[in-house]
C-alpha cells in the first residue's frame, strides 16, 4: 500500500486526523509537522517512502485537519499537544518507531522520546531545534512576549499569522521560488483564519518558552540514550540557524549533519533529497 490514505481516530474525546501509506509491517516513520502547517507538508515526502516504511503523519491538535478545542475547554500547551501524540501512539498500537520532527514538532517530537525511549529507533530534525544557538533574532518578538505576556506584546505578534508573513515563511532563503507551490502556504493560511485559530497560536507562542527550559532534559535525553540522529536543515531558515543542527553533536557525537541550500520548509524545495537522506540514514 505505497498510495496515501487518510484517516481520523478519538484519542480520549478529541478526533484527531492522520495521514498514513506503506505496509504496516515495515519500519514505521512518525511525521510531526510544524507551525503554521499541517500533516500536508509531507504529501512530496510520503510517497517517496512509502515503498519502504509505514509512515503515519498526524495533525497536531488545533492544527490542519485535526480538533482544535475551544481554549475555555483545552490549554495549549506543548505538554498537552506531547500528550495527545502520545496516547496517538498507543492507540494505533504503534510499536518502535523512528521519528521525524519538524519545528514546533520537534519540541513535542523530544518529549515523545522521553516518554518512549525503547521505542525510538532513530530520530530525523528538519529545522527542529534543541539549543539555544540555534534561536535566531526573528524570535526577539516572541521573546519579550515570554518575559512580558502583555496584551500589547500579544498584539505585536499578529503579522506573524497573516498570509503574507505564512508565505514568507516559505520562500525565504529559496534560490528558485518556481519550486515551492502556492497550495502549502494557501492552505496553512486557510487554516489559521479560521475563529479562534490565532488566539491559540499566540498560546502556543507564549509557551514556547517552556521547550526553551526544556532544551537541558532533551540534551540530557540525547546523552543517555544516543539515539540514531539525522539533523537535516535548510541553511537559510530564518528562524533555526544552522548553529542548532551543529549543536546535537556535542551531546551525540555520532549525529549525521545535513545543510541544504534551502529555507525553513526544506522539503518544498528539497524532499527528493530529504527522502534519499532518509532511506540511506535509517537503512
Amino acid at each position: 500500500m505505497t498510495h496515501t490514505t487518510h484517516h481520523r481516530v478519538d484519542i480520549d474525546g478529541r478526533d484527531v486526523f492522520y495521514r498514513q501509506a506503506g505496509e504496516p509491517a515495515k519500519p514505521a516513520l512518525l511525521l510531526l509537522h510544524g507551525f503554521p502547517s499541517s500533516s500536508h507538508m509531507f504529501r512530496d515526502l510520503i510517497p517517496l517512502l512509502a515503498d519502504r516504511f509505514h509512515l503515519i503523519a498526524p495533525d497536531i491538535t488545533g492544527f490542519g485537519q485535526s480538533q482544535a478545542p475551544a481554549r475555555t475547554n483545552f490549554a495549549y500547551t506543548y505538554d498537552n499537544l506531547a500528550r495527545i501524540i502520545q496516547r496517538f501512539i498507543e492507540v494505533l498500537g504503534i510499536g518502535r518507531f523512528a521519528l521525524y520532527a519538524f519545528d514546533i514538532g520537534a519540541p513535542i517530537g523530544f518529549r515523545v522520546a522521553m516518554k518512549f525511549p525503547e521505542r525510538v529507533t532513530a530520530i530525523i530534525s528538519q529545522n527542529g531545534n534543541a539549543y539555544e544557538e540555534g534561536l535566531s533574532d526573528v524570535w526577539n518578538p516572541i521573546r519579550r512576549y515570554w518575559s512580558d505576556p502583555t496584551t500589547a506584546n500579544r498584539d505585536a505578534l499578529r503579522e506573524i499569522m497573516k498570509p503574507l508573513a505564512i508565505r514568507w515563511q516559505y520562500e525565504h532563503g529559496v534560490s528558485d521560488l518556481s519550486n515551492v507551490s502556492p497550495d502549502g502556504y494557501s492552505l496553512d493560511a486557510f487554516y489559521m483564519a479560521r475563529p479562534d485559530s490565532e488566539e491559540i497560536q499566540f498560546d502556543l507562542a507564549l509557551d514556547y518558552a517552556s521547550n526553551v527550559v526544556l532544551y537541558p532534559m532533551f540534551q540530557a535525553y540525547f546523552r543517555r540514550h544516543q539515539p540514531r540522529f539525522l539533523a537535516i536543515w535548510g541553511d537559510k531558515d530564518p528562524f533555526f540557524l544552522p548553529a542548532g543542527a551543529e549543536a546535537f553533536r556535542r551531546d551525540l557525537p555520532n549525529a549525521e549533519i545535513q545543510l541544504l541550500n534551502t529555507g525553513h520548509f526544506a522539503l518544498e524545495t528539497h524532499s527528493r533529497e530529504i527522502a534519499t537522506a532518509i532511506a540511506d540514514f535509517l537503512t
